[in-house]
C-alpha cells in the first residue's frame, strides 16, 4: 500500500506519524489534522485582522478540499504550540516593540523546521510603522536571509490559482517579498494589507474598501490568500506535479 504524505505539522513537530490534511481523511484525526491559521501575538496591535484570517480559512474550505477550522488562534512567539501550525500570520496597523530573545529564538526554530510566516503591513507602511518594526525583527530572526522580491514565476502564484500579481486592500507594492531558507520561502511579506481585503464585520459586510481596483482586486487578494495557505501546506509540490484531483474538485 502506498505511503501517505507527511503533513507539515508533523514535519514541524519532528514526528513520524502520517496525518493527511485533505478531505475524506482529515476527519478521522480530529481538529489537529485541519488547517487553522495561527496569529503571532506581540506588543503592538497584533489582532487588527482576526476577522480576515477567519474569512480566508473559510474561503480555503469553500474553494478547495482542505479541511479547516475557520478560526484564528493567537500564540506568543515563544510558545511551543506554534509548532503544531504550519501557517503563522504576523500583522499590525502600526509599529511594535522588539521581540524578546526567547521569541526570536523560538520563531527562528519554527521557520527553520519548516514553518511558514505571512507578514502583513496592515498600515501599508514603507520605512516606518509596521514595515520598520518587521524589518528590524526579521533581521534578528533570520540575519542570513534578507528580504528579496518574489518573482512572478514562484510557485506561490500557481499553488492553486494562477496569478500574476499580489494585491491586498491596497496595491502600493507590486510584489511580495520573501526571506528564504535554502530554496524555500520561509517568510512572505505584503505591504498591501492583504488581510484587510479579506476582513468582514460580524454582519457579513467587508470592513474595508479596496483601492484602486475595487471588488475585482478584492477577489484577487482572496485568491492570493488561498495560494499562500496552500503554499504553507504543500510548499513546492506544484513545481513538479499537476494539481491533485482531490484538491481541484471544489475549485472555483
Amino acid at each position: 500500500m502506498p505511503a501517505r504524505p507527511l503533513s507539515r505539522r508533523h514535519l514541524l513537530l519532528g514526528g513520524a506519524a502520517l496525518v493527511p490534511l485533505l478531505a475524506g481523511r482529515a476527519s478521522a484525526f480530529g481538529e489537529k489534522s485541519r488547517f487553522i491559521p495561527a496569529v503571532a501575538r506581540h506588543g503592538g496591535r497584533w489582532d487588527a485582522r482576526l476577522s480576515g484570517l477567519r474569512r480566508i480559512a473559510w474561503e480555503v474550505q469553500r474553494r478547495t478540499s482542505v479541511e479547516v477550522v475557520p478560526d484564528a488562534r493567537p500564540f506568543s512567539l515563544s510558545s511551543a504550540d506554534l509548532f503544531e501550525y504550519p501557517f503563522l500570520y504576523l500583522g499590525s496597523d502600526g509599529g511594535f516593540p522588539p521581540f524578546s530573545n526567547a521569541e526570536v529564538e523560538n520563531l527562528r526554530r519554527y521557520l527553520t523546521f519548516g514553518g511558514f510566516l505571512l507578514a502583513d503591513a496592515n498600515d501599508a507602511s514603507d520605512g516606518d510603522g509596521f514595515d520598520a518594526s518587521f524589518r528590524r525583527e526579521l533581521a534578528r530572526v533570520l540575519p542570513q536571509s534578507p528580504l528579496t522580491p518574489v518573482p512572478s514565476s514562484h510557485v506561490v502564484f500557481k499553488s492553486f490559482f494562477l496569478l500574476d500579481s499580489a494585491p491586498g486592500r491596497l496595491l502600493n507594492k507590486p510584489q511580495l517579498l520573501s526571506a528564504n531558507i535554502g530554496k524555500r520561502a520561509a517568510v512572505m511579506y505584503s505591504q498591501n494589507d492583504v488581510a484587510g481585503a479579506w476582513s468582514r464585520s460580524e454582519a457579513g459586510d467587508y470592513e474595508f474598501d479596496v483601492s484602486p481596483g475595487g471588488e475585482p482586486q478584492r477577489e484577487l487578494a482572496i485568491r492570493l490568500g488561498i495560494n499562500l495557505c496552500m503554499y504553507a501546506l504543500c510548499l513546492d509540490y506544484k513545481d513538479d506535479a499537476v494539481h491533485l484531483p482531490l484538491i481541484l474538485n471544489k475549485r472555483r
